[in-house]
């Protein structure tokens, strides 16, 4: 059952990046709302659930902000390491920009969507009821996660193929996920942590990154309306979930 579930979040997955293909004449409205979908991601989604599951304290502070700080210093320094490569290497730019750092932060959205299908595996091992509502919010909010996969990867100079092939793994990776439920259990304090870093890194992402870039052409009103937008869909989803 968790399995054919996960098929809903594959496909919503497609639908988000094939409406980031379809807008690109509007690229600076697509940035904004990118930025805004990952600040609502992170916000209001990933960091509440990550202090909830990993509630410990560090030397008085949650665990979860301190991986939270640590996932947005590590995706900075990735990003520097594999710029200085790329340079040294004689690579090529897009923008300043490294087609490399675009892939990892790709991969790193993959690797969200897989622990996505986790849950929604675990959420069904739990009850019925429990893994519909937990289904419900992964379909939701997979249709940001494909749309910003496909955005992150393109803005970075890659190739409209390697955007496509990130894409669909995006899209496979929670369906694996829900099937990898029936062999293993991933502790909550684990995942909370998890999702912490993981958080710090998508927020580099968009606040360094994404939403700079979508003003740097088109400092428009209409760009900062659609991160607002992003950011209140997220909202939206969440609301509906609880």
């Amino acid at each position: 059952m968790a399995v054919f579930v996960a098929l809903g979040a594959f496909l919503m997955t497609l639908a988000g990046g094939w409406t980031a293909q379809r807008v690109t004449d509007r690229r600076h409205l697509v940035l904004g709302l990118a930025g805004g979908l990952m600040l609502g991601v992170v916000g209001l989604d990933l960091l509440p659930e990550a202090l909830r599951a990993a509630g410990e304290e560090i030397h008085g502070v949650p665990a979860a902000l301190l991986l939270f700080v640590a996932g947005f210093l590590l995706a900075h320094l990735v990003e520097r390491l594999l710029a200085v490569r790329q340079a040294a290497h004689g690579g090529e730019e897009h923008n300043g920009r490294t087609p490399e750092v675009g892939l990892t932060a790709a991969a790193a959205m993959v690797g969200h969507s897989a622990m996505d299908g986790v849950a929604i595996g675990a959420a069904f091992q739990v009850g019925g009821g429990m893994g519909t509502a937990v289904a419900l919010a992964v379909i939701a909010h997979d249709f940001a996660d494909g749309f910003n996969t496909y955005t992150i990867t393109s803005l970075y100079g890659n190739a409209r193929r390697r955007a496509q092939l990130m894409l669909f793994a995006d899209a496979l990776a929670p369906v694996v996920g829900a099937a990898c439920t029936t062999f293993v259990t991933i502790p909550e304090a684990v995942l909370g942590g998890y999702l912490g870093l993981f958080g710090g890194a998508l927020l580099y992402l968009a606040a360094a990154e994404i939403l700079p870039e979508a003003h740097h052409e088109h400092p428009a009103r209409s760009t900062v309306l659609c991160t607002i937008v992003g950011a209140a869909f997220i909202w939206l989803v969440v609301g509906v979930a609880e």
